[in-house]
């Protein structure tokens, strides 16, 4: 699994950070919310992997998020 976000969209409200705060972050620099994880921070429609363990937390921050910027999808 993997998630993305469509900065575009994003308004930097944080409900991301609020429901899976392991994963997403809300850059001070620009507003926008960023994943991190593994060491890396991913940007607009960057593909993330998603650690099982925090799926179901990813899934609250895509249906929590108020701009629907959120994506998970299945691909490899």
């Amino acid at each position: 699994m993997r998630v993305w976000i469509d900065q575009a969209e994003c308004t930097g409200v944080g409900a991301c950070v609020d429901a899976c705060p392991q994963l997403f972050v809300v850059d001070r620099s620009d507003g926008l919310a960023y994943i991190e994880t593994g060491g890396l921070r991913y940007g607009s429609h960057q593909p993330a992997p998603i650690d099982p363990a925090l799926l179901e937390s990813v899934i609250d921050a895509a249906e929590d998020c108020p701009q629907d910027c959120i994506f998970i999808d299945d691909a490899a």
